[in-house]
């Protein structure tokens, strides 16, 4: 088969890949359909995230349809077409039956700081990922959805992450009507953050990002209000707006590659000192009201950050953080999808063939052309949305 394979940091190219097998009686092999690039995925390309190999195969959000299941599938068949969520769950130990899908302790025994996960590092397993024409998929009675007959992949390709991810970030905020929200990151998952925000009651929603397509996406998009922090001290802009309180919560829909600290990007992203850039962490802690709640959906790797945490000790802020328990909320927003409170596939700007995977991660990565998501096809030409 035809698949992404890292070369090195910032380096991908797609190759031929031997064919995926069934390996437990609970796999699944799909054929891909669709696969996005997603904010983590820069993450690994750019050297980020420890034991990511090179040869392994991105891509942890993707629709396929079933090819072949192992003998201990029973509630997929052969033709059926699903959508998967990106962490792996085995459905039946501690942490999954308590809805804690993305701390599953089986499908990564090796690591209690991670559950297995698709086209990741091997930190997380070392599982092959969905960029690519097949995929194996594990544990398959638990995790994938079946796609509505009367809808297409793209209108449910964004449940696999970052649309549950967003929800879930709103969701830890623990919004109540008429809180002001600032959510940090104006790329996919901070979009759906926004408009999750809108849905649990939010009063006003504020979008915090430095790139300029971006910020105006997201007041067209989410009909958020925006800030550059490139034009404003960021902090003291957002006292200003909240009466010299802050917000009531904030959201960090960034992750490791935080811009807007020379300080931590020299000693994260340059020197590697700590795990990437902790910037979005301190504005949250900063700019959240005492009392107030912060929730991290950013993703961060293993070692230790430069976080200001005094001071969210001495303000009573609440953190809360982890990555999606995405098999929670795939039908209750899918459901938000179909009534039109979410246009999920909205945020997708470019598409791309498989074979274009490595123009799509420069174009997104450098935040060319106005690209906000970028979604690969198998065996099809490029076409800009």
């Amino acid at each position: 088969m035809r698949a992404l394979s890292y070369q090195g940091p910032y380096r991908v190219s797609v190759v031929n890949k031997p064919d995926p097998r069934i390996e437990h009686p609970q796999d699944a092999i799909l054929k891909i359909t669709r696969s996005a690039i997603c904010g983590s995925d820069l993450h690994l390309l750019h050297g980020l995230i420890p034991d990511t190999r090179v040869g392994h195969t991105f891509g942890h959000e993707f629709t396929g349809i079933v090819e072949e299941v192992g003998p201990g599938v029973g509630n997929l068949k052969v033709g059926d077409r699903v959508v998967v969520p990106f962490p792996i769950s085995c459905g039946t130990c501690f942490f999954c039956q308590r809805g804690l899908f993305a701390n599953c302790e089986n499908s990564n025994p090796t690591s209690d700081v991670a559950c297995g996960v698709f086209g990741y590092s091997h930190t997380t397993g070392g599982y092959e990922g969905g960029q690519a024409e097949y995929v194996r998929v594990p544990y398959a009675n638990v995790g994938p959805m079946k796609i509505p007959e009367d809808m297409d992949e793209e209108d449910v390709l964004f449940l696999s992450d970052i649309l549950p991810t967003g929800y879930q970030g709103a969701e830890m905020a623990e919004i109540t009507p008429g809180d002001t929200v600032v959510v940090f990151g104006c790329g996919p998952v901070g979009l759906f953050a926004m408009k999750s925000a809108w849905l649990m009651g939010a009063g006003r929603v504020i979008g915090v990002d430095y790139v300029d397509y971006r910020l105006e996406f997201a007041e067209r998009y989410a009909q958020v209000e925006t800030l550059s922090f490139e034009d404003v001290d960021i902090i003291p802009a957002i006292k200003e707006m909240t009466e010299g309180r802050g917000a009531d919560s904030t959201i960090d829909a960034v992750g490791c590659e935080a811009s807007g600290s020379v300080m931590q990007k020299v000693v994260g992203l340059g020197l590697k000192l700590e795990g990437g850039s902790a910037t979005a962490i301190n504005w949250c802690v900063h700019a959240t009201r005492k009392g107030g709640n912060v929730s991290i959906v950013g993703v961060y790797g293993p070692p230790w950050n430069l976080v200001d945490i005094g001071t969210a000790m001495n303000k009573g802020l609440t953190l809360r953080m982890n990555q999606c328990n995405v098999k929670r909320y795939m039908e209750h927003l899918l459901e938000h999808i179909r009534a039109g409170r979410i246009d999920a596939k909205g945020i997708i700007t470019h598409r791309f063939s498989l074979e274009d995977a490595p123009t799509a991660y420069h174009l997104f990565a450098q935040k060319k052309d106005g690209c906000v998501k970028c979604v690969l096809t198998p065996g099809t030409s490029t076409i800009s949305a």
